[in-house]
Protein backbone atom coordinates (compact mmCIF):
# COMPACT_ATOMS: atom_id res chain seq x y z
CA UNK A 1 0.00 0.00 0.00
CA UNK A 2 0.89 3.76 -0.65
CA UNK A 3 2.51 5.55 1.86
CA UNK A 4 -0.26 8.31 1.54
CA UNK A 5 -2.79 5.48 1.72
CA UNK A 6 -1.89 4.01 4.65
CA UNK A 7 -1.80 7.48 5.91
CA UNK A 8 -4.96 8.11 5.51
CA UNK A 9 -6.79 5.23 6.43
CA UNK A 10 -5.02 5.17 10.42
CA UNK A 11 -5.79 8.98 9.98
CA UNK A 12 -9.55 8.20 9.04
CA UNK A 13 -9.42 5.63 12.39
CA UNK A 14 -8.03 7.92 14.37
CA UNK A 15 -10.16 11.07 13.21
CA UNK A 16 -13.15 9.19 14.14
CA UNK A 17 -12.10 8.23 17.64
CA UNK A 18 -11.30 12.01 18.21
CA UNK A 19 -14.44 13.78 17.37
CA UNK A 20 -16.33 10.43 19.10
CA UNK A 21 -14.61 11.37 22.26
CA UNK A 22 -15.37 15.03 21.89
CA UNK A 23 -19.25 13.83 21.29
CA UNK A 24 -19.81 10.75 23.34
CA UNK A 25 -20.90 12.36 26.82
CA UNK A 26 -23.90 13.93 25.09
CA UNK A 27 -26.94 11.54 25.40
CA UNK A 28 -25.21 10.99 29.33
CA UNK A 29 -23.65 13.98 30.34
CA UNK A 30 -27.03 14.96 32.94
CA UNK A 31 -27.45 12.02 34.08
CA UNK A 32 -23.54 11.38 35.37
CA UNK A 33 -23.67 14.67 36.58
CA UNK A 34 -26.54 13.30 38.53
CA UNK A 35 -24.31 10.16 39.48
CA UNK A 36 -21.59 12.94 40.45
CA UNK A 37 -23.88 14.37 43.38
CA UNK A 38 -25.69 17.14 41.59
CA UNK A 39 -29.71 16.61 42.23
CA UNK A 40 -31.22 19.88 41.55
CA UNK A 41 -32.66 19.81 37.74
CA UNK A 42 -31.73 23.37 36.90
CA UNK A 43 -28.15 23.03 38.42
CA UNK A 44 -27.61 19.53 36.27
CA UNK A 45 -28.88 21.47 33.20
CA UNK A 46 -26.48 24.60 33.99
CA UNK A 47 -23.64 22.68 34.27
CA UNK A 48 -24.32 20.35 31.61
CA UNK A 49 -24.18 23.27 29.49
CA UNK A 50 -20.94 24.73 31.06
CA UNK A 51 -19.22 20.89 30.77
CA UNK A 52 -19.74 20.08 27.33
CA UNK A 53 -18.82 23.59 25.74
CA UNK A 54 -15.54 23.28 28.17
CA UNK A 55 -13.56 21.75 25.80
CA UNK A 56 -15.00 23.42 22.83
CA UNK A 57 -13.74 26.27 24.32
CA UNK A 58 -10.10 25.62 25.50
CA UNK A 59 -9.86 23.54 22.05
CA UNK A 60 -10.67 27.03 20.19
CA UNK A 61 -8.34 29.46 22.01
CA UNK A 62 -5.19 26.96 21.82
CA UNK A 63 -5.96 25.38 17.88
CA UNK A 64 -3.58 28.32 17.14
CA UNK A 65 -0.78 27.23 19.62
CA UNK A 66 -0.73 23.48 18.28
CA UNK A 67 -0.70 24.91 14.48
CA UNK A 68 2.27 26.42 15.44
CA UNK A 69 4.14 24.22 17.03
CA UNK A 70 2.79 21.51 13.98
CA UNK A 71 4.78 23.65 11.58
CA UNK A 72 7.77 24.32 13.90
CA UNK A 73 8.28 20.77 14.59
CA UNK A 74 6.11 18.29 12.45
CA UNK A 75 2.57 17.45 12.14
CA UNK A 76 3.04 13.86 13.45
CA UNK A 77 4.21 15.04 16.43
CA UNK A 78 1.21 16.69 17.25
CA UNK A 79 -0.86 14.10 16.06
CA UNK A 80 0.62 11.91 19.07
CA UNK A 81 1.10 14.14 21.96
CA UNK A 82 -3.04 15.15 20.72
CA UNK A 83 -3.87 11.32 21.01
CA UNK A 84 -2.21 11.05 24.28
CA UNK A 85 -3.32 13.87 26.19
CA UNK A 86 -6.92 13.06 24.76
CA UNK A 87 -6.45 8.87 26.08
CA UNK A 88 -5.30 9.93 29.24
CA UNK A 89 -8.06 12.95 29.96
CA UNK A 90 -10.96 11.42 28.89
CA UNK A 91 -10.02 8.15 30.82
CA UNK A 92 -9.56 10.18 34.13
CA UNK A 93 -13.03 12.07 33.48
CA UNK A 94 -14.36 8.04 34.84
CA UNK A 95 -12.55 8.75 37.99
CA UNK A 96 -14.33 12.10 38.84
CA UNK A 97 -16.15 12.57 41.98
CA UNK A 98 -17.73 15.51 41.36
CA UNK A 99 -18.89 17.98 38.73
CA UNK A 100 -15.84 20.84 39.32
CA UNK A 101 -12.92 17.59 38.71
CA UNK A 102 -15.28 16.84 35.68
CA UNK A 103 -15.32 20.55 34.44
CA UNK A 104 -11.52 20.41 35.01
CA UNK A 105 -10.68 17.29 33.01
CA UNK A 106 -13.06 18.70 30.00
CA UNK A 107 -11.17 22.24 29.76
CA UNK A 108 -7.63 20.65 29.68
CA UNK A 109 -8.96 17.63 27.40
CA UNK A 110 -9.74 20.91 24.89
CA UNK A 111 -6.30 22.60 25.78
CA UNK A 112 -4.34 19.13 24.52
CA UNK A 113 -7.13 18.74 21.25
CA UNK A 114 -6.21 19.60 18.04
CA UNK A 115 -5.42 15.93 16.17
CA UNK A 116 -8.39 17.06 13.73
CA UNK A 117 -5.67 20.28 12.41
CA UNK A 118 -2.65 17.77 12.21
CA UNK A 119 -4.56 15.02 10.64
CA UNK A 120 -5.84 17.06 8.26
CA UNK A 121 -2.58 18.83 7.14
CA UNK A 122 -0.61 16.15 7.54
CA UNK A 123 -2.85 14.38 4.84
CA UNK A 124 -2.82 17.16 2.80
CA UNK A 125 0.67 18.27 3.05
CA UNK A 126 1.82 14.02 2.58
CA UNK A 127 -0.68 13.26 -0.53
CA UNK A 128 -0.10 13.82 -4.15
CA UNK A 129 -1.90 16.71 -5.31
CA UNK A 130 -3.83 15.46 -7.50
CA UNK A 131 -5.62 13.23 -4.91
CA UNK A 132 -5.80 15.60 -2.28
CA UNK A 133 -9.36 15.83 -2.61
CA UNK A 134 -10.26 12.83 -2.23
CA UNK A 135 -8.19 12.25 0.86
CA UNK A 136 -9.49 14.81 2.82
CA UNK A 137 -12.87 13.90 1.75
CA UNK A 138 -12.33 10.70 3.56
CA UNK A 139 -10.94 12.07 6.16
CA UNK A 140 -13.70 14.50 6.51
CA UNK A 141 -16.40 11.68 6.37
CA UNK A 142 -14.44 9.81 9.38
CA UNK A 143 -14.52 13.42 11.58
CA UNK A 144 -18.42 13.41 10.91
CA UNK A 145 -19.11 9.31 11.30
CA UNK A 146 -17.23 9.74 14.88
CA UNK A 147 -19.31 13.13 15.75
CA UNK A 148 -22.65 10.90 14.55
CA UNK A 149 -21.79 7.41 16.15
CA UNK A 150 -20.01 9.35 19.55
CA UNK A 151 -23.19 10.06 20.94
CA UNK A 152 -24.48 5.95 19.89
CA UNK A 153 -21.71 4.70 21.20
CA UNK A 154 -21.72 6.55 24.57
CA UNK A 155 -25.38 5.62 24.74
CA UNK A 156 -25.38 2.09 24.24
CA UNK A 157 -21.80 1.76 26.48
CA UNK A 158 -23.48 3.38 29.14
CA UNK A 159 -26.32 1.00 29.14
CA UNK A 160 -24.23 -1.99 29.01
CA UNK A 161 -21.30 -1.09 31.06
CA UNK A 162 -22.18 2.24 33.11
CA UNK A 163 -20.66 5.74 32.81
CA UNK A 164 -17.39 5.56 34.07
CA UNK A 165 -16.41 2.60 31.60
CA UNK A 166 -17.67 4.53 28.59
CA UNK A 167 -14.25 6.89 29.23
CA UNK A 168 -12.36 4.23 29.92
CA UNK A 169 -12.63 2.26 26.75
CA UNK A 170 -12.93 5.46 24.98
CA UNK A 171 -9.73 6.42 26.22
CA UNK A 172 -8.64 3.14 25.43
CA UNK A 173 -9.43 2.97 21.89
CA UNK A 174 -7.59 6.93 21.50
CA UNK A 175 -4.14 5.48 23.12
CA UNK A 176 -4.30 2.26 20.76
CA UNK A 177 -4.87 4.01 18.21
CA UNK A 178 -2.05 7.08 19.00
CA UNK A 179 0.27 3.73 18.90
CA UNK A 180 -0.39 2.97 15.73
CA UNK A 181 -0.23 6.41 14.28
CA UNK A 182 3.81 6.35 15.77
CA UNK A 183 4.61 2.92 13.76
CA UNK A 184 3.15 2.99 11.06
CA UNK A 185 2.40 6.73 10.09
CA UNK A 186 4.96 8.60 7.91
CA UNK A 187 5.65 12.13 7.18
CA UNK A 188 7.58 13.91 5.08
CA UNK A 189 8.91 16.66 7.26
CA UNK A 190 11.66 19.35 6.79
CA UNK A 191 12.02 21.44 9.63
CA UNK A 192 12.89 24.51 8.76
CA UNK A 193 15.15 26.81 10.84
CA UNK A 194 14.11 30.60 10.93
CA UNK A 195 15.97 33.38 12.53
CA UNK A 196 12.72 35.65 13.18
CA UNK A 197 10.20 34.90 15.94
CA UNK A 198 6.93 35.74 15.25
CA UNK A 199 4.00 36.02 17.67
CA UNK A 200 0.74 34.51 16.87
CA UNK A 201 -0.65 38.04 15.78
CA UNK A 202 2.09 38.35 13.11
CA UNK A 203 1.36 34.77 12.26
CA UNK A 204 -1.96 35.47 10.97
CA UNK A 205 -1.80 38.41 9.48
CA UNK A 206 0.73 36.94 7.24
CA UNK A 207 -1.30 34.07 6.61
CA UNK A 208 -4.73 36.39 5.71
CA UNK A 209 -2.79 38.21 3.36
CA UNK A 210 -2.51 35.61 1.46
CA UNK A 211 -5.59 35.56 -0.86
CA UNK A 212 -8.10 33.91 -0.98
CA UNK A 213 -7.36 32.82 2.05
CA UNK A 214 -9.26 35.08 4.54
CA UNK A 215 -12.54 34.76 2.57
CA UNK A 216 -11.96 30.68 2.68
CA UNK A 217 -12.10 31.58 7.26
CA UNK A 218 -15.46 33.34 6.44
CA UNK A 219 -16.74 30.60 4.18
CA UNK A 220 -15.60 28.23 6.79
CA UNK A 221 -17.26 30.23 9.37
CA UNK A 222 -20.68 30.91 7.66
CA UNK A 223 -21.08 27.41 6.72
CA UNK A 224 -21.03 25.98 10.30
CA UNK A 225 -22.95 28.72 11.51
CA UNK A 226 -25.56 27.75 8.93
CA UNK A 227 -25.27 23.76 9.20
CA UNK A 228 -24.76 23.29 13.33
CA UNK A 229 -26.89 26.58 14.35
CA UNK A 230 -30.33 24.70 13.05
CA UNK A 231 -29.26 21.26 14.77
CA UNK A 232 -30.54 22.19 18.66
CA UNK A 233 -33.62 23.19 16.70
CA UNK A 234 -34.40 20.42 14.70
CA UNK A 235 -36.23 18.29 17.76
CA UNK A 236 -38.98 21.29 18.19
CA UNK A 237 -39.73 21.36 14.20
CA UNK A 238 -40.10 17.39 14.03
CA UNK A 239 -42.16 18.28 17.20
CA UNK A 240 -44.05 20.91 15.27
CA UNK A 241 -44.59 18.68 12.11
CA UNK A 242 -45.80 15.49 13.83
CA UNK A 243 -46.89 16.49 16.92
CA UNK A 244 -49.18 13.10 17.61
CA UNK A 245 -46.04 10.36 17.22
CA UNK A 246 -44.96 8.39 20.34
CA UNK A 247 -41.28 8.00 18.78
CA UNK A 248 -40.53 11.85 18.66
CA UNK A 249 -37.33 11.35 20.37
CA UNK A 250 -35.85 8.74 18.01
CA UNK A 251 -37.53 10.91 14.78
CA UNK A 252 -35.66 13.78 15.97
CA UNK A 253 -32.31 11.97 16.49
CA UNK A 254 -32.94 10.27 12.83
CA UNK A 255 -33.74 13.32 11.01
CA UNK A 256 -30.83 15.48 12.78
CA UNK A 257 -28.29 12.22 12.01
CA UNK A 258 -29.47 11.69 8.20
CA UNK A 259 -27.45 15.03 7.10
CA UNK A 260 -24.23 13.02 8.54
CA UNK A 261 -24.83 10.16 7.06
CA UNK A 262 -25.39 12.20 3.82
CA UNK A 263 -22.16 14.34 4.25
CA UNK A 264 -20.37 11.17 5.42
CA UNK A 265 -21.13 9.42 1.79
CA UNK A 266 -21.04 11.66 -0.41
CA UNK A 267 -17.95 13.88 0.82
CA UNK A 268 -15.35 10.98 -1.10
CA UNK A 269 -17.05 10.76 -3.67
CA UNK A 270 -17.44 14.97 -4.11
CA UNK A 271 -13.82 15.74 -2.98
CA UNK A 272 -12.67 13.12 -5.96
CA UNK A 273 -14.63 15.20 -8.69
CA UNK A 274 -12.90 18.09 -7.12
CA UNK A 275 -9.71 16.26 -7.79
CA UNK A 276 -10.86 15.97 -11.36
CA UNK A 277 -12.82 19.26 -12.22
CA UNK A 278 -11.42 22.03 -9.68
CA UNK A 279 -12.33 21.97 -5.92
CA UNK A 280 -13.87 25.65 -6.59
CA UNK A 281 -16.36 24.44 -8.48
CA UNK A 282 -17.35 21.95 -6.18
CA UNK A 283 -17.49 24.20 -3.46
CA UNK A 284 -19.78 26.63 -5.81
CA UNK A 285 -22.16 23.95 -6.70
CA UNK A 286 -22.54 22.93 -3.34
CA UNK A 287 -23.27 26.36 -1.58
CA UNK A 288 -26.19 26.78 -4.20
CA UNK A 289 -27.59 23.51 -3.53
CA UNK A 290 -27.56 24.11 -0.08
CA UNK A 291 -29.33 26.99 -0.09
CA UNK A 292 -32.17 26.08 -2.29
CA UNK A 293 -32.55 22.67 0.07
CA UNK A 294 -32.25 25.11 3.33
CA UNK A 295 -35.39 27.30 1.73
CA UNK A 296 -37.26 24.71 0.82
CA UNK A 297 -37.18 23.36 4.05
CA UNK A 298 -38.75 26.68 5.46
CA UNK A 299 -42.02 25.73 3.57
CA UNK A 300 -42.58 21.69 4.51
CA UNK A 301 -45.66 20.28 5.55
CA UNK A 302 -44.78 16.37 6.49
CA UNK A 303 -41.64 15.42 8.27
CA UNK A 304 -40.48 12.53 5.70
CA UNK A 305 -40.07 16.07 3.55
CA UNK A 306 -37.99 17.50 6.19
CA UNK A 307 -36.00 14.04 6.33
CA UNK A 308 -35.15 14.28 2.19
CA UNK A 309 -34.13 17.56 2.52
CA UNK A 310 -32.18 17.32 5.79
CA UNK A 311 -29.96 14.39 3.47
CA UNK A 312 -29.68 16.60 0.37
CA UNK A 313 -28.20 19.48 2.53
CA UNK A 314 -26.23 17.06 4.18
CA UNK A 315 -24.58 15.87 0.73
CA UNK A 316 -24.18 19.38 -0.10
CA UNK A 317 -22.42 19.63 2.87
CA UNK A 318 -19.89 16.74 1.64
CA UNK A 319 -18.92 18.91 -0.85
CA UNK A 320 -17.95 21.86 1.28
CA UNK A 321 -15.80 21.26 3.97
CA UNK A 322 -13.43 19.41 2.33
CA UNK A 323 -13.42 21.88 -0.69
CA UNK A 324 -11.86 24.23 1.77
CA UNK A 325 -9.49 22.40 3.23
CA UNK A 326 -8.06 21.32 -0.48
CA UNK A 327 -8.08 25.35 -1.39
CA UNK A 328 -6.35 26.27 1.84
CA UNK A 329 -3.82 23.63 0.85
CA UNK A 330 -3.12 25.30 -2.22
CA UNK A 331 -2.62 28.75 -1.14
CA UNK A 332 -1.44 28.42 2.72
CA UNK A 333 1.77 30.61 2.99
CA UNK A 334 4.33 27.81 2.57
CA UNK A 335 5.24 26.54 5.93
CA UNK A 336 2.39 27.68 7.40
CA UNK A 337 -0.01 25.15 6.41
CA UNK A 338 -1.09 23.88 10.38
CA UNK A 339 -1.53 26.93 10.90
CA UNK A 340 -3.47 27.72 8.79
CA UNK A 341 -5.72 24.96 9.13
CA UNK A 342 -5.68 25.31 12.90
CA UNK A 343 -6.70 29.45 12.59
CA UNK A 344 -9.58 27.73 10.10
CA UNK A 345 -10.56 25.43 12.63
CA UNK A 346 -11.09 28.13 15.19
CA UNK A 347 -13.47 29.42 12.48
CA UNK A 348 -15.12 26.35 12.23
CA UNK A 349 -15.66 26.39 16.36
CA UNK A 350 -16.80 30.10 16.20
CA UNK A 351 -19.03 29.70 13.63
CA UNK A 352 -21.11 26.75 15.65
CA UNK A 353 -20.99 28.66 18.60
CA UNK A 354 -22.83 31.81 16.95
CA UNK A 355 -25.04 29.51 15.29
CA UNK A 356 -26.20 27.98 18.22
CA UNK A 357 -26.77 30.90 19.90
CA UNK A 358 -27.94 33.14 16.72
CA UNK A 359 -30.51 30.44 15.75
CA UNK A 360 -31.91 29.91 18.84
CA UNK A 361 -32.69 33.84 19.18
CA UNK A 362 -34.24 34.06 15.66
CA UNK A 363 -36.45 30.82 16.08
CA UNK A 364 -37.86 32.86 19.63
CA UNK A 365 -38.50 36.26 17.61
CA UNK A 366 -39.44 34.95 14.03
CA UNK A 367 -40.60 31.04 14.61
CA UNK A 368 -39.04 27.93 13.48
CA UNK A 369 -39.27 27.94 9.73
CA UNK A 370 -37.11 31.08 9.58
CA UNK A 371 -33.75 29.65 11.05
CA UNK A 372 -33.51 28.02 7.45
CA UNK A 373 -34.22 31.14 5.57
CA UNK A 374 -31.46 32.81 7.53
CA UNK A 375 -29.22 29.25 6.84
CA UNK A 376 -29.68 30.34 3.24
CA UNK A 377 -29.39 33.85 3.60
CA UNK A 378 -25.85 33.29 5.22
CA UNK A 379 -24.95 31.11 2.47
CA UNK A 380 -25.39 33.72 -0.05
Amino acid sequence: METWKRNLFILYVGQFLAMAAMSCVTPFLPLYLQQLGLTDPEEVRMWSGIIFGANLLTAFLFAPVWGKLADQYGRKLMLIRSGIGVAITITLMGFATNHIQLLFLRLINGILAGFGPAAIALVATNTPEERTGYALGILHAGSVAGTICGPLLGGLLADLFGFSAVFSYLGFSMFAATLIVIFLVSENFEKKESKEKTGFLQDFQTIVAKKPVAPLFVSAFIIRLAMVGTLPLIPLYVQQLAPSQANLAFLAGFTAAVMGVANMIAAPKLGKLGDKFGSHYILICAVFGAILFFVLQAFVTELWQLIVLRFCTGVCLGGMTPSINVLIRRYAPKGMESRTYSYSHCALFLGGLVGSVGMGAIASYFGLSMIFICSALFCW
